[in-house]
């Protein structure tokens, strides 16, 4: 849900481009980056072994708005983070003599692993007070350091980590799970334990194989994926604010694609803001939740291909037995 400030805030829209992308001083090809998804794709930047990348930004503020307001020493930042790394970086961008907001940020190849998160922010000096945050893009920009091709294809992280001694204690009564979903965050968190299941990383990560391995690792990814929309939309569903008429609102970010994608399913048959306020009256009221979990079972198998996995599954196993006879 978007935040309340104890102090003004911007209402007007903050818009960020990534207008132009270089790897190593070298311009990145125009089809890596897509302004529709917002995505920047380096896995093929033309260079195996890379340093660093550098994206010019171009921000567009509601101007009138600031003028009139209360804010001052009004500042707009770039700030590029990966959960998986915990990499952390922070760029100013300039005011242009003609008013554009512009200026870089540096992605260093040493500091990330997969995907990282380009977030626009406006700070300013409200009632004295410096640095606060009064308004920001509404929507990130990923870089992935991984893909070919910039599709927005992938909003939640994969963290592979040891849960019996590895860096997160409150894993550690989890260590015999494979896996495990967190979404109270930003963004939801696959997390794949290295040591439940042995050879199970190996699999995941792993790319051809015998038939039997793929079946495996399809099977695998379409139960974590299940997990993992289960728990997001129980999570959104959970996350759900009324207004002055107690009318559900929809949430922002990840949750309102969840809830958008997965009600459908869910609740066929009924219009999105009747669906919406059908899961809040269960939740909050008590009655018919138990009843709605076969739905969001269906809806979350749907959307992790289960079904198809299993087929391709059964049919590899019957080729292999008449294969041997």
């Amino acid at each position: 849900m978007k935040p309340v400030f104890p102090y003004p805030t911007l209402l007007g829209d903050v818009t960020c481009q990534v207008v132009s992308v270089s790897v190593d001083g070298k311009p990145l090809p125009y089809t890596s980056v897509s302004a529709a998804e917002r995505v920047v794709a380096l896995h093929q930047s033309g260079r195996a072994r890379w340093e660093e990348a550098r994206l010019d930004l171009r921000v567009a503020l509601p101007e009138a708005e600031l003028r009139e307001g209360p804010w001052q020493n009004v500042a707009c930042l770039a700030v590029l983070t990966e959960k998986a790394t915990n990499a952390r970086t922070t760029a100013r961008l300039r005011r242009e003599p003609n008013g554009a907001m512009t200026g870089s940020i540096t992605l260093s190849r040493t500091e990330h692993l997969r995907r990282a998160t380009l977030s626009l922010l406006v700070v300013a000096t409200v009632d004295g007070v410096l640095g606060r945050l009064v308004g920001s893009a509404e929507e990130d920009w990923y870089i992935d350091l991984q893909e070919t091709t910039p599709v927005r294809q992938r909003e939640i992280d994969i963290v592979q980590v040891d849960f019996r001694d590895g860096p997160h204690p409150w894993l550690r009564p989890f260590k015999e799970a494979p896996w495990l979903v967190e979404t109270s965050g930003d963004m939801p968190t696959v997390y794949l334990n290295t040591t439940a299941v042995e050879g199970l990383i190996e699999v995941l990560n792993g790319r051809g194989g015998s038939a039997t391995e793929r079946v495996v690792r399809e099977m695998a990814a379409s139960q974590i994926a299940q997990d993992a929309w289960t728990a997001m939309f129980h999570t959104a569903a959970g996350d759900l604010d009324e207004d002055e008429d107690g009318t559900p609102v929809m949430p922002t970010g990840w949750r309102e694609a969840v809830l958008r994608t997965m009600l459908p399913d869910v609740l066929p048959g009924r219009q999105l803001t009747d669906a919406l306020y059908e899961i809040n009256e269960r939740r909050t009221k008590g009655f018919g939740w138990s009843e709605l979990q076969t739905g969001i079972q269906y809806a979350a198998g749907r959307r992790a291909q289960i079904s198809k996995k299993l087929t391709h599954a059964v049919r590899t196993v019957d080729r292999t037995e008449r294969s041997t006879d």
